[in-house]
């Protein structure tokens, strides 16, 4: 544990959220899947043996709490209830990172100014790094370190191509990938993200959707493929891969549905993995932290 105590203005964005401990707090409630959140104050319960109560200064918004939202993450969690699956605050004293362990599916999230939530969900902010900051970089330092090292496996003999590089997952998946010493490129359909690409690592950058993946690619033959679009861009992918090439979807931002020639990946001996961020054990997690992820 890193331990440590908030900056002034930690403690001063704290303070003024949680006055004393009435224990009832604003928070952002969802009632019907595909209908606006409603702000509304709740009371929170007791800490129970194992949780414990956080006093919250930043939230993060993910693709997840889209889906939960929406309903096609957790249908069958409780309504209402408060969403958001990763925030920051303070706890004892302390700056703390919260997420995962079914906050804002399973249970009451964190888009409140405080939350209870169990103990495993909760993480130390090392000393130096502001709550803002903190609150941001959960969910997309995890799934990057997760995709690119356990997952991918990628090393330095690899030819890695990064599907959606621009995004805040994809920008820290490039720079893990390329720290392993693979080649790595980086997609986008945007020319105006190629600089921050590049700044991360990218031996080079293409610009293009799903209809010319494969022209510009040219001969570029990847190993890994680290997917975040899925959609059309899938069937390209799968011609262009090595054999025995791994196809690693960590997101669908271009369509959950895909058409794909089987064949090609049978006959190629390619490995299709998905990794998914709710479905991490707690054995998961504490490597994730003790890995500083």
């Amino acid at each position: 544990m890193l331990g440590g105590r908030p900056s002034s203005s930690n403690r001063a964005l704290v303070e003024s959220v949680w006055h004393d401990y009435e224990m009832i707090v604003r928070a952002a409630r969802l009632h019907e899947h595909g209908e606006p959140l409603k702000i509304e104050t709740v009371e929170l319960p007791e800490p129970s043996e194992g949780e414990v109560l956080v006093n919250l200064a930043f939230a993060a918004v993910n693709p997840i709490d889209r889906y939960t939202a929406e309903g096609s993450v957790a249908p069958e969690g409780p309504m209402p209830r408060t969403l958001g699956f990763e925030a920051a605050g303070v706890l004892d004293g302390r700056p703390v990172v919260v997420h995962g362990e079914g906050l804002g599916t399973a249970r009451d999230g964190v888009w409140a100014q405080a939350a209870v939530v169990p103990r495993e969900a909760v993480s130390d902010v090392p000393e130096g790094v502001d709550l803002r900051e903190a609150a941001a970089i959960g969910v997309v330092g995890v799934t990057a370190w997760n995709v690119v090292h356990d997952v991918g496996r990628v090393g330095s003999d690899d030819r890695v191509l990064v599907l959606g590089a621009s995004g805040g997952v994809g920008t820290a998946v490039v720079s893990l990938a390329h720290a392993t010493g693979a080649t790595v490129w980086g997609q986008t359909s945007s020319a105006e993200k190629t600089r921050v690409i590049e700044e991360q690592g990218a031996d080079r950058v293409i610009v293009t959707g799903p209809a010319r993946l494969s022209e510009e690619l040219g001969d570029f033959e990847p190993t890994v493929v680290l997917d975040a679009l899925g959609g059309g861009f899938v069937g390209p992918v799968l011609k262009a891969l090595a054999v025995r090439g791994r196809l690693v979807v960590f997101g669908t931002s271009a369509g959950p549905e895909v058409t794909f020639n089987l064949r090609q990946l049978y006959r190629k001996r390619i490995s299709l993995l998905g990794y998914g961020g709710t479905a991490l054990t707690r054995d998961e997690a504490a490597r994730r932290d003790s890995a500083g992820a």
